[in-house]
């Protein structure tokens, strides 16, 4: 990880062992973004944890705010454990003493810690670079990539522009599924948004996988780690592919 690896690392645990996952996750993008640390620690209400917040912003910096926050993030949940929990999420303008996590860093997190499968899907799509980069990582490691998307000849009118598909057409290795307008009944859409990680990590959102959704809508979720929900997403989805359901597309 290097010299700034390290220090990132290093502060990370330190306030992770002071302030728990959960106040660590809901201050991760903050932290990140190089808020200031005595409005963090009193919206956690952890006045105690003034110093090492500050070291841990400062050591981000030389990450950016991206991938700082999601390395915050995994942090969190791989403290969180095995247990079953469920988190709210949102994108949108944020409120004062009010701290939640944000879609696009979730995201990303539950992305960059899959290590077997990863299932997302999502009506529209746009390119977005942050989330093509970890599917990339993810390839790169041996993960089988999914994706399921609207196509806009199931969308009729309600999409424009180019097919949600092509939103992916950089990335090699992963395969993409359209539900076919003549197996669904009319005026059906493919309008599921979730991301689904190794069938243990699941993040069900109304936030389609485009800018907008990820960073300036207001839009919600929630994330589930661990338990029979997962589980149940990752058979749902599989069966989908078996019965025909789902089709690979491009």
């Amino acid at each position: 990880m290097g010299v700034n690896g390290n220090e990132v690392r290093t502060a990370a645990l330190r306030l992770l062992d002071l302030i728990g996952p959960t106040a660590l996750a809901a201050s991760a993008q903050e932290i990140a973004a190089g808020g200031e640390p005595a409005i963090i620690a009193d919206r956690l209400g952890r006045p105690d944890a003034v110093e090492s917040i500050a070291h841990l912003v400062h050591s981000c910096r030389e990450w950016g705010a991206d991938r700082a926050e999601s390395y915050l993030i995994g942090l969190a949940d791989g403290r969180t454990g095995d247990r079953e929990s469920a988190e709210l999420i949102w994108t949108g303008p944020s409120v004062h003493g009010v701290p939640v996590r944000a879609t696009g860093p979730t995201l990303l997190a539950v992305v960059d810690a899959s290590r077997h499968d990863l299932w997302l899907t999502t009506y529209s799509a746009k390119p977005h670079e942050p989330l093509l980069q970890a599917i990339r990582r993810a390839i790169g490691r041996g993960v089988a990539v999914a994706i399921a998307v609207e196509t806009l000849a199931g969308a009729g009118s309600a999409i424009s522009g180019s097919e949600p598909a092509h939103a992916f057409a950089g990335v090699d290795g992963l395969k993409l599924y359209g539900w076919p307008p003549a197996k669904r009944p009319a005026d059906a859409k493919l309008h599921a948004k979730l991301a689904l990680a190794d069938a243990t990590t699941l993040l069900v959102t109304s936030a389609n996988l485009t800018g907008s959704g990820l960073g300036r809508n207001i839009e919600a979720g929630v994330l589930v780690k661990g338990g029979p929900a997962p589980q149940r997403a990752a058979e749902h989805l599989r069966a989908l592919v078996g019965n025909g359901t789902l089709e690979r597309i491009g």
